[in-house]
């Protein structure tokens, strides 16, 4: 019988062979109960006792996370702690139990279940896995409330369980020890949860996404885990097992190999030289950043500042982050895009009106010119961390000249202020314009007249340029990087940057995969940013080839007329020269990816 072969996300690297345990994570189930008036001031203390007993699991697992595998990654859960202190929830909560005259669980459940919702509706996949950040407080603050345990129990592993489950929160991951767990595997999740990172800084190989394979799972048989690849192997026979634990040791190999490559530059045998940055999301992910081996932050998402919270960040705020990365990174440069999600996200603050589709509506540099006094404080702490490292200004969402001229003015409005007010900022700062709407990519020309860089956005260029919505799952295969199109489009905008002089990066998901890499570099992009894991890879893929047989491939791919046979012939070309990194037979019937040791 041959082996079930399963593919999901690849979140955490590594190969685990060993035995599945399927594990039932159990949410509280609420029902609505009345309540005697006399007695709803006891529900609301219930409730207030449970929050903070929450708050002190909560700390308690950070400084465990704190001890074991970093400060930068128990950091994780201030994001969990800013929910349970932040005074809108015991509010509207307590509200709920006196105005229904129910219980506390039910409150809770009620007042939560909105937020939840309005995340899952978010098409940013950043955003939307947000609400498991959400599901994890709500579950916790619940299980207090009825007196329960925790979601799920893993003290009874010891050194070959490979955990399957339908999901599993931050806390869950939390509780898992490397000595206990050798794999987690889970039905939903994406590359940015929580609980990915969490699997990542625990060493724990990992794969999400793998819809339905807890139904095909049998307790206790062998299966193979690879967070590389994205793949997981149940009931494999002798050869599966023999070939994967050749490929694990190939990967150990490879992996330390790979790190020597840290301190090396990004340059190719005859000179020409890319620079890897990073793409982050928090602060805490510095270590990894420089770890790794980055040549600077290409990406610094700064949306972490606007979530879970009723109010908007101060200027104070802004400029405390920005300054630290600044400096933690100087000399290499740091990259920080303004605010890039819409007013859905902060209606609590700035009450707009809701939206049929806010992907295509009021968002990122249209939410920042609707709302100027927003950009204007998050550019004023932009200048002035400027000071203090080597930072770059990038807008995102351009589509046009008038647009990006608009953003400009407020930008030079900001720089007058504080030149005015005696305020020390960098006055020659770069300011780059995101390639991520295909107007943008048609009118690059033009637009790189009027900025210093640019940087190419795929996620959305892609979804936009081929009319596919990701999350749909029904077209969601129809999101081709490769896609003949986009490869002309990104062709123009290079062309279109270098011929105006600015140098151009690519910050999307198609730069943090290897199998890209010889195409990025042929087609001339001078910065490729990347998730930090990624990096060394990346970095032995260019500096072992020259810029004209990058090119040669890039040209190459050209003549092909579907996304398919472009990533067939890279494949081929990256197994003939990588054959180390990209696999092509390791497991029967299934072609073989790129990933990261």
């Amino acid at each position: 019988m041959r082996p079930q072969v399963f593919r999901g996300i690849g979140v955490s690297p590594g190969i685990a062979v060993g035995k599945a345990l399927v594990v039932e994570v159990r949410r509280p189930r609420i029902k609505r109960e009345p309540v005697d008036p006399a007695r709803l001031p006891l529900e609301i203390s219930r409730l207030r006792q449970a929050l903070e007993a929450s708050r002190r699991q909560l700390l308690e697992i950070q400084e465990r996370i704190a001890k074991e595998v970093g400060p930068q990654y128990a950091r994780i859960f201030d994001a969990h702690l800013l929910i349970l202190e932040d005074r809108w929830l015991v509010e509207q909560a307590s509200a709920a139990i006196q105005a229904q005259g129910v219980n506390a669980e039910y409150a809770l459940q009620e007042v939560l279940e909105p937020v939840r919702q309005a995340f899952s509706r978010v098409e940013d996949g950043y955003l939307r896995e947000r609400r498991t950040d959400v599901d994890d407080v709500g579950d916790r603050v619940l299980r207090n409330l009825l007196g329960q345990r925790g979601s799920v129990h893993v003290e009874g592993m010891r050194g070959e369980a490979i955990v399957f489950a339908h999901d599993l929160s931050p806390s869950d991951t939390a509780q898992l020890h490397r000595d206990a767990v050798l794999g987690l595997v889970t039905e939903t999740g994406g590359r940015t949860s929580h609980s990915a990172i969490m699997a990542r800084s625990l060493e724990i190989p990992a794969v999400v996404g793998v819809e339905e394979i807890c139904a095909h799972v049998v307790n206790h048989e062998t299966v193979i885990l690879d967070g590389t690849e994205g793949l997981v192997i149940l009931d494999p026979d002798r050869e599966t097992l023999a070939r994967s634990h050749a490929r694990k040791q190939q990967l150990e190999y490879a992996g330390r190999a790979l790190h020597k490559l840290g301190a090396l530059p990004a340059e190719t045998q005859d000179g020409y030289r890319v620079r890897v940055t990073a793409n982050i999301e928090f602060p805490e992910e510095l270590p990894a950043v420089q770890a790794h081996g980055a040549e600077g932050v290409g990406l610094y998402r700064t949306e972490f500042l606007y979530l879970n919270r009723p109010d908007l960040p101060g200027e104070e705020e802004h400029f405390a982050v920005y300054r630290a990365v600044a400096a933690e990174m100087h000399p290499r440069p740091t990259v920080i895009r303004t605010l890039d999600f819409g007013g859905d996200k902060l209606a609590s603050a700035i009450q707009l009106a809701a939206e049929e589709n806010p992907s295509l509506g009021l968002r990122a540099i249209r939410l920042c010119l609707h709302r100027p006094d927003i950009f204007r404080t998050q550019l004023r702490a932009l200048l002035r961390a400027s000071a203090f490292g080597s930072l770059r200004i990038m807008y995102p969402m351009i589509s046009g000249v008038a647009e990006l001229r608009a953003a400009n003015a407020i930008l030079e409005d900001v720089m007058a202020e504080l030149q005015r007010q005696g305020v020390a900022f960098d006055p020659e700062i770069q300011v780059g314009a995101m390639i991520e709407t295909p107007s943008a990519a048609v009118i690059a020309d033009l637009l790189a007249r009027e900025v210093d860089f640019f940087s190419v956005g795929t996620n959305d260029l892609i979804q936009y340029a081929l009319a596919i919505d990701r999350i749909n799952e029904q077209v969601a295969y129809l999101y081709e990087p490769l896609h003949p199109a986009v490869l002309r489009m990104l062709r123009g905008v290079v062309s279109a940057a270098h011929n105006e002089g600015i140098w151009i990066s690519m910050c999307g998901e198609m730069a943090s995969d290897p199998l890209h890499g010889l195409l990025l570099v042929g087609l001339g992009f001078d910065e490729l940013s990347m998730t930090p894991g990624a990096i060394p890879l990346m970095k032995r893929i260019i500096r072992s080839v020259t810029y004209g047989q990058a090119a040669d491939v890039a040209q190459r791919l050209f003549g092909c007329a579907t996304a398919q046979e472009v990533e067939g012939l890279l494949l081929l070309e990256m197994r003939a020269r990588f054959p180390e990194y990209f696999a092509g037979d390791g497991v029967p019937g299934v072609e073989g990816r790129p990933g990261f040791p």
